[in-house]
């Protein structure tokens, strides 16, 4: 089953499209790629997640995800100035949360966080921080003339007052470090996560109660995901990658996640179906932790 614009939905070997109405998670592809600054193939991404989601099972090994329904939205219009396609997709973001259904935006690079960020502020979502799984700290007043950019994206989220918890960096510059001082960032590290293979960690008590994770593919070692334009050694593996995201979930409420820069790299379908998986893994772990609220 195809989702408009031929864009399979996602696991459709298995369910059928949920009603906008009936769907937790509102995927929400965003196939932008303007800023990349080393190597490309981010826009074909969100198409080959998808694609690839038809070889998963529907139990991940704890439960069953879909039970809380999945919806595939069309791909967000990407043409137009930088500004114009944020303005796209928080409309995509806002028009979700207006359901009142989740976010799941896959990219695409990592400038479209802002514009799904946008789409919460839009919404009237307010009291709510970032956490950032990366290779990178992103906090870049602006990159090669471009404030809308893959490395400057954080840097917004902080200057709209959001506050933000960073890990798994291992590439920044001083700019960045000042930046992380100026706006309180908080952060671990990879060379304090990977080491000595941190699982679990606490998020300070003043960190808001709902949360926005991003997770961008290259904060994950590229032993694992290769297929990304800036890959750096030295990242988080599968599991460890999993269980900070439920270390998150357990928490603080998850009101939305994207999964970004991702670079499919031909005749490698192993990497596209490992972000497929990773995908439904993190739905599986914000239905979880939702049963164990109520």
């Amino acid at each position: 089953m195809l989702s408009e614009n031929d864009y399979p939905i996602f696991l459709g070997s298995e369910i059928e499209q949920a009603k906008p109405e009936d769907a937790l998670f509102h995927i929400i592809p965003i196939p932008y790629e303007e800023t990349v600054s080393y190597g490309g193939g981010t826009g074909k991404g969100p198409a080959a997640i998808l694609e690839a989601s038809w070889q998963l099972e529907t139990f991940d090994n704890f439960s069953y995800p879909c039970e809380l329904g999945i919806h595939t939205r069309s791909p967000v219009n990407v043409s137009g100035t930088p500004e114009q396609v944020m303005d796209n997709i928080a409309t995509a973001t806002r028009e979700v949360l207006e359901l009142g259904k989740m976010p799941v935006g896959i990219g695409g690079e990592h400038s479209v966080t802002w514009g799904v960020i946008k789409g919460l502020l839009d919404a009237g979502i307010e009291d709510f921080g970032v956490v950032q799984i990366d290779a990178h700290a992103d906090l870049r007043d602006s990159y090669e003339g471009q404030k809308h950019s893959h490395a400057s994206v954080m840097r917004l989220v902080v200057e709209a007052g959001i506050p933000l918890f960073q890990l798994g960096i291992r590439a920044y510059c001083e700019e960045e470090v000042q930046a992380r001082e100026q706006f309180g960032v908080r952060y671990l590290d990879a060379h304090q996560l990977v080491p000595t293979n941190v699982q679990e960690f606490e998020l300070p008590e003043d960190f808001p109660s709902k949360v926005f994770f991003t997770l961008d593919v290259d904060g994950i070692d590229p032993s694992v995901f290769p297929s990304t334009g800036t890959p750096v050694p030295g990242g988080l593996g599968w599991y460890q990658t999993l269980n900070l995201f439920e270390s998150v979930a357990r928490q603080r409420e998850i009101i939305g996640f994207d999964l970004l820069e991702f670079a499919p790299i031909e005749g490698f379908h192993a990497y596209d179906f490992a972000a497929a998986q990773l995908l439904y893994k993190l739905m599986g772990i914000v239905q979880r932790n939702r049963r164990s609220d109520t």
